[in-house]
């Protein structure tokens, strides 16, 4: 028979086993610190919400103290002539990313004999005028033409065929008899752009590219209208030899002579194996300079007659399109879905670090 516990038993249980808050000794008996309680652990909103707000606004402050106290730490050294202390370096995925063997070195040899070499080099050293066919596959959407439309605005020298019945195989055929040096071929799915494959030739590689974020022209806030000028290149982040090697195969879409008067620039960023496309303008503009003595001295200025002061002010304005870039492989010689060899394949295994990159 269990036996039942009276209330005034069950209290006394309750006291003896309390944590002391302010914890330290009391009649020379030590009591137990209480435990913080974490805003998970709370199961009422408000209440949760409220702790939650409170630890917030405590780390702020802590990083607030902190930051006056090394700007006093600076301002004194640089006061007594010392050299200030070394500014932290927050810790992020990038400057984490796992040590790879095929890094690019700018002393390898053997990397730069390579791009003699290599299948791009008759492009990059402008033996060749970049000739681009793009296509679409054979059963297109809505948002395909527009974003094609966009891509002959954005690479030079590009020409649009439609696709038809005609395989693959007898497209490259045809591009190789008229002397283009590239084929783009834009996958739609869903009425959706979803994929790109490009294709070097004559003898390859061949790039296969998940689609991604796109977002036409229409589609951005104060967009800018391209202009028929030869865009400058920019190519960020491409440090392995996988990396390097797309970076040349995407370089070669472009001609390597610039026109710098058009102010158009053409940037492929690659952050963790994620090539972000993104196309602008410089825009220069001209405005008054602002300055301190301006009002002290506005009746001297006005009574000599004074021009203000003007400066030169640069920006960027988008013109579109944008869209995200993921290699999923890339594939010796022109396409080929049957025989075909390929250098590097993307494969759910390889995922196993997040600061794993492989270009």
């Amino acid at each position: 028979m269990k036996k039942v516990m009276s209330k005034e038993n069950k209290r006394k249980k309750s006291v003896e086993y309390e944590p002391s808050v302010t914890g330290g000794d009391v009649g020379g008996e030590s009591k137990k610190p209480k435990k913080m309680t974490l805003p998970s652990q709370i199961k009422n909103k408000e209440k949760r919400s409220a702790v939650h707000t409170k630890l917030k606004r405590q780390k702020n402050l802590q990083k607030r103290e902190k930051a006056k106290a090394r700007d006093v730490e600076i301002k004194r050294a640089i006061e007594l002539g010392e050299e200030p202390p070394e500014k932290k370096v927050p810790r992020t995925i990038e400057n984490t990313r796992e040590a790879d063997e095929t890094a690019c070195r700018p002393d390898d040899e053997e990397l730069f004999a390579g791009n003699d070499a290599d299948e791009f080099s008759t492009v990059l050293k402008q033996h060749v005028t970049p000739k681009i066919l793009i296509t679409t596959c054979r059963f297109n959407s809505t948002r395909g033409p527009a974003f094609i439309e966009e891509l002959l605005s954005v690479i030079p020298n590009a020409h649009y065929f439609k696709r038809g019945t005609y395989e693959l195989k007898k497209i490259v055929e045809y591009a190789n008899s008229k002397d283009f040096t590239s084929i783009i071929v834009v996958h739609t799915n869903r009425r959706e752009p979803d994929a790109l494959l490009i294709i070097s030739l004559p003898d390859g590689p061949t790039a296969h590219f998940k689609l991604s974020r796109l977002v036409l022209r229409k589609d951005i806030k104060n967009h800018g209208n391209p202009t028929s000028h030869q865009p400058e290149l920019v190519l960020n982040n491409f440090s392995t030899r996988l990396g390097h090697r797309i970076g040349r195969l995407i370089q070669s879409l472009f001609p390597q002579d610039p026109n710098f008067r058009g102010r158009r620039v053409v940037t492929f960023h690659n952050q963790r194996d994620f090539i972000f496309f993104r196309h602008h303008r410089y825009i220069f503009e001209t405005k008054e300079k602002k300055d301190e003595t301006k009002d002290k001295s506005s009746k001297e200025a006005k009574s000599k007659n004074l021009p203000p002061q003007q400066k030169v002010i640069a920006r960027l304005q988008e013109c579109g399109p944008r869209f995200t870039l993921k290699l999923i492989s890339l594939q010796q010689g022109t396409f080929d879905s049957k025989g075909g060899e390929f250098e590097w394949v993307h494969k759910a295994e390889m995922d196993t670090s997040r600061r794993r990159f492989f270009l």
